[in-house]
């Protein structure tokens, strides 16, 4: 029987492009690099903001300014994280119905933690108890230290458990605790990705209002 939902955060739970985009940018402006796209930086999340920096950045971490780039994208984030960041469809009626059924809800993105604490509070409220994020203090997604550090949080099991994810690096987290994993095909990565990545075709959504029959099945599945 499934108690435990994780979400990932960014592409899952919460439309965070706009804001990412404009902090990256704002960034690369600051030392006169070429803007990316909204499209490019949908292609570099995933990974934390050290990652989506390096890809943004001309010649990646070789580039001299590196650091200070990813300083300054911090920076701004963490004032701007909430400017036009908004819930996807359906999100929030989805949560309150696991909330009302008794799930234990949490969140495991690699965004840093500052910042998916300060977005699980002011979006989610009570809905969600547990919200972790990367830090340098433990190894990001795909590896499953987050995920083990929120199982550990919500008193929760793997084996009851599933992780809720909109990329590859989510679906290789799953695999790599392991744990069920469903797929959400609103987010920033395409179907097609998924698949390539190894998503369960029968464990992918649309619409958040597929979840909990889906939920529900996999209990019955054992």
């Amino acid at each position: 029987m499934i108690d435990t939902i994780i979400f990932d955060m960014d592409g899952t739970l919460l439309n965070t492009l706009e804001d990412l985009s404009d902090s990256v940018n704002h960034a690369l402006k600051h030392f006169g690099f070429p803007a990316r796209t909204m499209e490019e930086v949908r292609s570099f999340v995933g990974n934390g903001a050290a990652k989506l920096i390096e890809r943004a950045v001309p010649n990646g971490k070789g580039n001299q300014l590196y650091e200070d780039t990813l300083s300054i994208y911090k920076e701004y984030y963490e004032l701007h994280c909430k400017d036009k960041t908004r819930p996807y469809d359906g999100i929030m009626s989805m949560l309150d119905e696991l909330c009302e059924k008794g799930y234990k809800l949490g969140i495991v993105s690699n965004k840093p933690d500052t910042a998916v604490k300060e977005l699980s509070r002011v979006y989610f409220g009570n809905r969600i108890s547990i919200a972790i994020g990367g830090s340098d203090k433990v190894r990001k997604k795909p590896a499953p230290d987050t995920v083990y550090q929120a199982l550990e949080d919500l008193s929760s099991k793997a084996d009851n458990a599933v992780y809720v994810g909109d990329s590859d690096v989510d679906i290789a987290t799953a695999a790599n605790v392991p744990m069920k994993c469903i797929s959400v095909t609103w987010g920033f990565r395409s179907r097609s990705r998924l698949i390539d990545a190894g998503a369960d075709v029968s464990r992918m959504i649309t619409s958040p209002r597929e979840f909990l029959p889906l939920l529900q099945r996999l209990s019955q599945e054992g």
